[in-house]
């Protein structure tokens, strides 16, 4: 029989001819559970030696008992004592930091809870990590508006959304700077560009009111942003909108304008001008009773029917030179006045104090 010679192989010999890689610390690995004591929990990594998880880095609700197969995260590939150092807590999140880089670069629609907020917006766990969703990139149905960023407010409103389930995107994310950031706008942007192109400028709508401020009230439109203009409110002078419309009220709106994602909508164009129709009582050279609304330094605005508001200029208001108008008229007061000119147009009315007299 021929001889057989043995050679004899090192350790990186027969590492290298079974094609298998020395551990290396990041690296994410399967092993199986041989021991767990109070403090630590021992894994065979086959070929690769044995491995030891100390009590912190084992992950909540995961497997404990020998026998069971398990993913590890390499910490230390070889400790003083030969076996490596290992972690299922940083395999978990290593698994995740992938998951959520997939889900990214796929566009993926993810659903998060978010667990708390605070002023600057939500804050997520996804895969175990944790993220953040910021107000800007809150949908407008959930975008928190409120009067002269009244920050409790925004607050109040956005703990409301706290353990809600929200469709969102993944805007950016980076394990290197432990970032991870969410956007419920990006996650709605197709559909509502789809409904954008459905609509045009004419259309009635119908929409919830989501914020009242000073110079308006925002209206969510089937998930598209709306604002109502104070002077589209009403045909009559609105001074403050919350005298018409509050949060949670359906209304019906025109739509006059589309701004890119936006929607520039009229309350008052739901119904016919009033003007129209009331300023036919009057006729130049009449003699009218109106209450004074409005005191400037170049004239007065009267009230003189429901719907209509007319202008003495301070040139009709006397005789003399340098007339001023706070002494002559008070708000609430009421004057005779002649009608000098009637502009249907462009809704003016010129009204005389002097020629009254």
């Amino acid at each position: 029989m021929p001889t057989t010679t043995t050679k004899s192989l090192t350790m990186d010999e027969l590492l290298a001819e079974s094609e298998l890689k020395q551990l290396e610390a990041g690296d994410v690995v399967e092993g199986t559970i041989t021991s767990v004591k109070k403090h630590e929990m021992w894994i065979d990594l086959g070929a690769r030696g044995v491995g030891v998880v100390m009590r912190r880095e084992i992950g909540h609700g995961q497997p404990l008992e020998i026998g069971s197969e398990i993913t590890v995260s390499v910490i230390d590939p070889e400790m003083d004592e030969g076996y490596a150092l290992l972690s299922m807590k940083r395999a978990a999140k290593d698994r995740g930091w992938d998951e959520l880089q997939r889900m990214f670069e796929d566009g993926e629609i993810v659903e998060i809870v978010p667990y708390d907020a605070n002023r600057g917006g939500l804050l997520v766990e996804l895969e175990g990590i944790r993220g953040f969703l910021p107000v800007s990139q809150l949908a407008a149905s959930h975008y928190p508006r409120v009067s002269g960023a009244d920050k409790d407010e925004i607050l109040q409103k956005l703990g409301a959304l706290v353990n809600q389930t929200l469709r969102t995107r993944i805007l950016d994310v980076s394990r290197k700077d432990n970032k991870l950031i969410f956007s419920e706008k990006e996650a709605v942007k197709g559909d509502m560009q789809a409904r954008l192109t459905s609509l045009k400028v004419g259309d009635e709508v119908e929409g919830v009111v989501t914020g009242v401020i000073d110079f308006g009230a925002f209206v969510n439109v089937d998930g598209i942003e709306g604002l109502i203009h104070i002077s589209e409110i009403s045909w009559e002078r609105v001074d403050d909108p919350r005298n018409y419309v509050k949060v949670g009220d359906t209304v019906k709106a025109k739509i006059i304008a589309i701004d890119k994602d936006r929607l520039s909508l009229s309350l008052k164009q739901m119904s016919d001008d009033p003007w129209l129709s009331e300023v036919k009582k009057f006729k130049k050279g009449d003699t009218v009773e109106g209450k004074i609304t409005r005191i400037t330094p170049f004239g007065a605005f009267v009230q003189i029917s429901s719907s209509v508001e007319a202008l003495v200029h301070v040139s009709e208001m006397g005789n003399d030179e340098g007339v001023d108008p706070e002494k002559i008229f008070q708000l609430n007061e009421k004057k005779q006045f002649k009608v000098l000119d009637i502009d249907a147009d462009n809704r003016k009315i010129a009204l005389s104090l002097k020629d009254a007299k």
